[in-house]
């Protein structure tokens, strides 16, 4: 298995977009995450993360969202959103209750279900990057 941190070297730049409602999961994610030398913006809701994602698509690398979240728009929602928007723009979902079958998500993305270890996490983000790097022949 290759380090993980390599999944940043072909996105330079590449911002990971962390959405989840609880503040403690959101912090913990988003460390993790910049320990491996990711950029992060973190979003409480899908709501915020949709307002963000109209005006700052182009930045992002990567959505990883939670599936159940209050608010107008779920993790499946926003997921949608990016599926139809931007279909070239992984997405990586989770969750300790749903799949992404289960919760209406219509396009392919990377799955890992709750509670999680950093190490599957990890591996998780570096297959939801790879699902959407060109491919060479």
């Amino acid at each position: 298995m290759c380090p993980i941190s390599t999944s940043s070297a072909h996105l330079p730049g590449g911002l990971i977009l962390v959405v989840e409602d609880d503040p403690l999961i959101l912090e913990f994610l988003c460390e993790i995450l910049q320990e491996e030398g990711f950029k992060v913006e973190p979003q409480t809701s899908a709501d915020a993360a949709s307002v963000y994602l109209e005006e700052h698509a182009p930045e992002v690398a990567l959505l990883l969202t939670d599936i159940t979240m209050p608010g107008t728009l779920n993790g499946a929602d926003l997921a949608n959103l990016v599926g139809e928007r931007w279909p070239d723009k992984p997405v990586m979902v989770m969750s300790g209750y749903e799949t992404p079958e289960t919760s209406g998500v219509k396009h392919p993305v990377a799955f890992i279900k709750k509670p999680w270890a950093i190490g599957q996490l990890l591996d998780c983000v570096d297959g939801a990057f790879k699902s959407k790097a060109p491919r060479l022949h």
